[in-house]
């Protein structure tokens, strides 16, 4: 069953283009990768999906409701999560009050229905020793996996990860890899845009490239990054 659906999607500034009648797809439990230069319109597709920026013409369907008018916290109550490309956590609240809002606010859940849920999540991404710790003092391994625990404490169904590897050391990427791997395992389904091409593809079942706010290749990772339009789109990019 396809759980997010995306057609004919167009969004422009004036003269630039950041959606071009983009089509896109997620089913239920999948994990889909998303590549392409700075300037692609990638973020801005997030934007669009979470209702952050209204689009200008096209559908975005999740689990076969038209998102058309729903507020970015409606379509996050209707199971959609996601995470920033700079971790936006709030720095004066604890590790696990930072994931209690988004528990609460974000699956309208009162503190005590979240509490139990909210130490699991933390648990599962490795910040249980760090829970009580202000979240403004967190290196930015740990930064990211917050921003990742807090969108998972809304529960939701298809998870947007945003460049979640970028800046990273090798180690930490790879530990990263283990841990979208595991949220994958619990039924989650995933699209993740990422710069860095081998940990999407230890990940996903698919690759869509875009380019312009135009997608121009979609398919298996390895298939993907042997296109000549695609090479050429990533000259001076190691992929």
């Amino acid at each position: 069953m396809m759980l997010l659906e995306v057609a004919g999607l167009r969004k422009s500034f004036g003269s630039i283009v950041v959606a071009d009648d983009l089509d896109l797809a997620v089913a239920s439990g999948e994990a889909v990768g998303i590549i392409g230069p700075n300037g692609a319109g990638k973020t801005s597709l997030f934007n669009l999906i979470s209702g952050e920026l209204p689009q200008d013409a096209g559908v975005i369907r999740f689990d076969g409701r038209d998102l058309a008018g729903l507020a970015p916290q409606g379509r996050c109550r209707a199971g959609l999560g996601r995470t920033r490309q700079i971790p936006q956590p709030f720095e004066k609240l604890t590790v696990f009050e930072n994931l209690l809002v988004g528990a609460v606010y974000g699956r309208a859940k009162t503190e005590r229905e979240a509490a139990s849920a909210c130490g699991e999540i933390l648990d599962r991404l490795g910040l249980l020793k760090r829970a009580n710790t202000l979240a403004g003092s967190l290196t930015l391994l740990e930064r990211k996996r917050l921003e990742m625990a807090r969108a998972l404490a809304t529960e939701p169904r298809l998870l947007l990860l945003d460049e979640i590897a970028g800046g990273l050391t090798e180690a930490e990427c790879l530990a990263l890899v283990g841990t979208i791997k595991d949220v994958r395992r619990t039924g989650v389904a995933i699209l993740w845009i990422e710069h860095v091409v081998h940990a999407l593809n230890a990940v996903v079942d698919r690759l869509v490239v875009l380019n312009f706010g135009r997608k121009v290749a979609e398919g298996v990772p390895q298939d993907v990054m042997q296109l000549a339009e695609v090479r050429q789109i990533y000259i001076g990019i190691e992929a």
